[in-house]
């Protein structure tokens, strides 16, 4: 699996505002559902029920929120760089400004830790977090993570 096999181009935002976390996670899970034709409501709660497990902010200002949903066929991402850190309480307790959203087939959970071990190897790597950050538009962005 690639990110290539997560991300489209099109799904990829460069200065996404949000307020806080609660806020970052509604507006993507709208923005989601909007273009995978679901439930706003449906997404954004699969959303919030993971998180309230536990952060998914892995570090290094960047967060990995992501959910099963029955109604996917495919795994589906979105990738945000925040035009101002938040508070995500992260592991390191540091403010995150890239987020990488995935939405998972319910049905497979071999599928999502694979894509989940994808896309944290990817933004674990200090180069390509260099060009996600300096990144001046969204197709630089996804090349930075798809490069």
């Amino acid at each position: 699996m690639q990110i290539e096999d997560l991300l489209a181009a099109s799904d990829v935002v460069v200065d996404f505002a949000a307020r806080d976390k609660a806020d970052l996670l509604q507006a993507l899970a709208v923005r989601a559902a909007r273009l995978l034709k679901l439930n706003p409501n449906t997404v954004a709660d699969a959303m919030h029920r993971r998180d309230e497990l536990g952060s998914t902010g892995i570090g290094n200002g960047v967060s990995i929120p992501h959910a099963r949903l029955r109604e996917l066929k495919k795994p589906f991402g979105l990738l945000a760089r925040l035009k101002q850190p938040l508070d995500y309480q992260a592991i390191d307790g540091e403010p995150v400004d890239i987020v990488f959203m995935l939405l998972l087939p319910a049905f497979s959970q071999l599928e999502q830790l694979n894509a989940l071990a994808v896309v944290a190897r990817k933004l674990r790597d200090e180069g390509v977090l260099k060009r996600v950050r300096s990144a001046a538009n969204a197709l630089e962005l996804f090349r930075a993570v798809t490069a």
